[in-house]
């Protein structure tokens, strides 16, 4: 201290440079927990033509995201699960992938859907064990009767 009662310039400058040194280090702390947990928790999926397109990036057992809307008429029971086509048009146009999917699938699924399926190509075919099924914010209660 100085005969006046106040800290030497360079003690206060130290200060200053510590506080300025912590906030930063505060600052980029917070940056990676926000923007590094943001691109986690992102959800990415392929449509059917980027999937086809891109098949040879994902060899057989290299899992992704598959989006799409249910062909309709196309989807059977199988032993493992249901078997049905994708397809990223509704019309004749779009590209159709075939999908085993494997396990029960989702209450809401059916024809006409659209789903985002996570598994990997297997000879042709996306085989998945992951099913999110896509819909709209409205409710519809069960018909009298069906339930």
């Amino acid at each position: 201290m100085t005969a006046s009662g106040t800290a030497p310039r360079g003690v206060v400058n130290r200060y200053r440079l510590l506080a300025l040194v912590a906030l930063g280090a505060v600052a980029v702390l917070v940056g990676m927990l926000v923007f590094g947990n943001l691109n986690r928790n992102l959800v990415y999926y392929l449509t059917p033509d980027e999937a086809v397109a891109r098949q040879a990036d994902y060899p057989d057992g290299r899992r992704f995201q598959l989006g799409g809307l249910v062909v309709e008429g196309s989807v059977a029971t199988i032993p493992q699960g249901v078997s049905f086509t994708v397809s990223s048009d509704i019309g004749p146009a779009g590209v159709e992938v075939p999908v085993i999917f494997e396990g029960a699938p989702a209450q809401l699924f059916g024809s006409g859907i659209g789903v985002v399926l996570e598994g990997s190509w297997r000879a042709g075919t996306f085989t998945s064990d992951t099913m999110k099924v896509k819909h709209d914010e409205n409710y519809r209660p069960a018909e009298q009767g069906t339930t």
